[in-house]
């Protein structure tokens, strides 16, 4: 079993931290290319081929995986690139859920590391949308056609297929959610830490699974759709970080117990009843957490705390300020206004002077 934290080390140390470049994405000069050749397959020297190999070796090294992951991401030039997209969307997506909240997916230094560590209904979030990000970025990339062990989805078993054209390129799941699985390891079976961050990874899996969705063109004389070219595609990532978002509004708190039949470790809900905390039995798609949230108020080993945080009257001061008040301040600022498009072909806008308070929580 390959060790949750390792992913999630990767994804947020290098995303939150400003340190996309540590795997530079090599450009159409450094493999001697002009960007005029003609559209035919170029063929590769073996000095750039060489070349081309000891790059992206360096990229996989510079992510610190497990032995397996470094391998896994050394088979295919394309999977470098796509774990660094996956990075990306995933802190992106996880900054922007939070952006109303007390805690608002802040992982610099320590507090990542301290984080990490509990199992806090935040770290179930992290996990389920690290493993969303990589699943949703490799079935993307198959798709694109930049990696070389997958292309388009194949065509999956549809009502009315005869009638139907397979067409398009379809983001190919059934590769990334292989991918992903061998990428995170095996179930463990006897820790429970270990066994909720697995469970939580899945779950970020089958929410992408369950966005898939069926597209199709009509052809046909006077669009009579006589044939209809159809493909699947994923939900776009944002609408993925929603529906994790919710689950884990509603996420579970559980313990541990063993099954008489197999003998392993099942997560099931506490042993002793916890006021304020359903008793519910954990199904695989919800969210599921062992250990009680801080309150991220004040600065901790978990998060900076809230103090000078910015907030919005009327919505989220109260909250976020925990009770501490706020205190407002008066800027003057110049935004672009009534713009319009003018032929051909620019934006011309006004600039529009005006008055606006921002509140900031107090200490």
């Amino acid at each position: 079993m390959l060790d949750g934290h390792v992913l999630l080390g990767w994804l947020f140390s290098c995303a939150l931290l400003g340190l996309l470049a540590c795997a530079p994405r090599p450009s159409a000069a450094y493999f001697g290319l002009t960007g005029n050749e003609p559209l035919t397959i170029l063929p590769l020297t073996s000095e750039m081929e060489e070349a081309a190999v000891k790059a992206h070796y360096k990229v996989c090294d510079r992510l610190k995986l497990e032995k397996k992951q470094r391998r896994m991401c050394r088979r295919d030039p394309g999977v470098a690139e796509t774990l660094m997209e996956a990075i990306s969307m995933s802190a992106l997506e996880c900054q922007y859920q939070f952006r109303f909240e007390r805690w608002n997916c802040t992982l610099e230094g320590r507090y990542r590391a301290s984080l990490l560590k509990r199992g806090f209904k935040e770290t179930a979030f992290l996990y389920a949308i690290s493993s969303a990000g990589l699943t949703h970025a490799m079935a993307k990339a198959c798709s694109a056609g930049r990696m070389e062990r997958c292309t388009c989805d194949e065509a999956p078993d549809l009502e009315n297929r005869e009638a139907w054209q397979w067409g398009g390129c379809g983001d190919n799941l059934k590769y990334s959610n292989k991918f992903v699985k061998e990428f995170l390891g095996r179930k463990p079976n006897k820790d429970l830490r270990a066994r909720v961050d697995f469970h939580n990874n899945l779950v970020g899996m089958k929410v992408i699974k369950a966005g898939v969705e069926t597209t199709c063109k009509c052809h046909g004389v006077s669009g009579s759709c006589t044939v209809r070219t159809c493909w699947r595609q994923l939900s776009p990532f944002h609408e993925i970080g929603k529906q994790l978002k919710q689950k884990y509004e509603t996420s579970l708190k559980v313990g541990s117990t063993t099954n008489e039949a197999t003998g392993e470790g099942d997560i099931s809900p506490p042993k002793k009843s916890i006021p304020g905390h359903s008793d519910q039995i954990p199904r695989t798609t919800d969210l599921v957490y062992i250990d009680d949230s801080p309150s991220f108020c004040m600065m901790s080993r978990y998060s900076p705390g809230t103090s000078g945080r910015k907030c919005y009257k009327d919505k989220n001061c109260d909250s976020i300020c925990c009770g501490r008040g706020h205190n407002t301040q008066s800027r003057v600022v110049t935004r672009p206004c009534q713009c319009q498009v003018r032929w051909c072909c620019y934006v011309e806008c006004k600039q529009c002077t005006q008055r606006e308070e921002v509140y900031t929580c107090k200490d």
